[in-house]
């Protein structure tokens, strides 16, 4: 596979335009210090190894039982505990009333230990998207974006803090990857906004998360084996888990393909969303790095393993941006593309109006392109719908989800120079 200091054609797209010297594909960050990434530059591990206290959702039922017996409780109680977590959706003493007074305190030290701290809470669309910025344990903040409709509500969560992919037209993309949250850290995020639904503490009235997209900060199948824990968990009946249907959880990538393959092995009929945002390789090298270790072909392989395996169609995503990738014939190409890996029925596309990010010049594309995009899928017989864009206003939309972000002069004019390419591609594809 192809690495971004040694640039190669692939047969139909132009010479890659070199990137600059020698970035090292698996460094490791200094600790303590903020991640600025060479144009594409992936960050494969995390700059800070900050393990979390072990709490009830990362544990099985079993193994919950177990923990309680150590303690000198019977294994019942286990099911007490975690009816409270997964369906009342509370860590309080006070409300774990079924179990002993005088051990309540001590039980949720052990299996509640605090894994988040809300910052702050954003609202855009009228209260109808509310935006949360967390502090982890050890510092570290990430984001989650809860958007309610008028028949369900969706949670956009995180797996990572920060991400490594490095993709350039995206917030989350320039942090940098500091590290990967544990499964119960995620759970959090489902189990706090459940409890403010059911309180009704949020605009809209009570009610409860029906759908979990991981499509926050991070890169979902680059945190792998938590990701998996949370999936089973989300789907496993209550008291196990929060008892969703797995149609009803997505997971996002932008092309870690044997990751995908795992995924696949896990049987959990859950959604794929494929983050392919270009359908030639030269242009997704540079805009999607992850592509020159697995290309197009490979992502798309997998993908349609997972559809063979799972019965469930995958997702495609794709941001339109202005001039760069929204062209009709790179439309033509993708439906080519997706056709040829198994026809149109095993895949639905999403495009994606870019979602403005600081620092960026790049905008989303004029709706009659935007259209005609859109058009020229559906005349190929792929099933296309864009994508409702939700808080672009509060930084909370796809692509825009950055807790904090520094950049250098250095990375400024690195940046600049990135996009420079990805422009020359981009005509030089015409």
């Amino acid at each position: 596979m192809n690495t971004p200091e040694e640039p190669t054609s692939r047969p139909g797209n132009p010479t890659p335009v070199a990137l600059s010297p020698t970035p090292d594909l698996s460094r490791e960050a200094v600790p303590g210090q903020k991640v600025a990434l060479a144009p594409g530059q992936l960050q494969m591990r995390p700059s800070r190894r900050g393990k979390p206290p072990v709490h009830l959702a990362d544990l099985t039922l079993t193994e919950r039982k177990a923990a309680l017996e150590e303690m000198g409780l019977p294994g019942f109680r286990a099911k007490q505990l975690s009816v409270h977590y997964f369906e009342h959706f509370t860590t309080d003493p006070e409300d774990l009333t079924d179990l002993p007074q005088d051990r309540r305190d001590e039980l949720v030290e052990k299996f509640f230990p605090p894994l988040l701290t809300q910052v702050s809470r954003q609202s855009a669309d009228h209260g109808a998207t509310q935006k949360f910025l967390w502090q982890l344990f050890d510092g570290p903040m990430v984001e989650s974006v809860l958007m309610r409709y008028s028949d369900r509500n969706t949670l956009c969560i995180s797996s990572e803090a920060g991400c490594g992919m490095n993709c350039p037209f995206c917030a989350t993309g320039q942090m940098g990857l500091t590290r990967n949250l544990s499964a119960a850290e995620i759970l959090e995020q489902v189990r706090i906004a459940n409890r403010m639904l059911a309180r009704g503490e949020l605009p809209g009235g009570a009610g409860r998360v029906n759908n979990i997209v991981f499509m926050g900060m991070g890169e979902p199948l680059a945190n792998y084996r938590p990701v998996a824990t949370v999936c089973r968990r989300l789907n496993a009946p209550a008291p196990e888990g929060f008892g969703m249907g797995a149609r009803h959880i997505t997971v996002s990538t932008v092309g870690l393909a044997p990751a995908v393959r795992k995924l696949t092995a896990e049987k959990i009929p859950l959604t794929l969303a494929v983050s392919l945002h270009a359908p030639d390789d030269a242009l997704r090298d540079e805009l999607v790095p992850i592509n020159t270790r697995f290309d197009i072909d490979e992502i798309l392989d997998a993908a349609w393993e997972y559809f063979e395996t799972t019965g469930r169609r995958v997702s495609i995503e794709y941001a339109l941006i202005r001039d760069i990738n929204d062209q009709q014939h790179r439309a033509q190409l993708l439906a080519d593309r997706l056709i040829a890996k198994g026809g149109a029925h095993w895949i639905h596309v999403n495009p994606i109006p870019l979602n403005p990010v600081k620092g960026s010049k790049w905008t989303a594309s004029d709706p009659r392109v935007e259209k005609r995009f859109v058009e020229t899928l559906r005349d190929n017989g792929i099933s296309a719908t864009i994508r409702d864009t939700r808080g672009s206003d509060i930084d909370g939309a796809c692509g825009q989800l950055a807790a904090e972000v520094i950049e250098t002069d250095t990375h400024r004019e690195d940046r600049e120079a990135r996009v420079a390419r990805v422009e020359a591609i981009a005509a030089t594809s015409d």
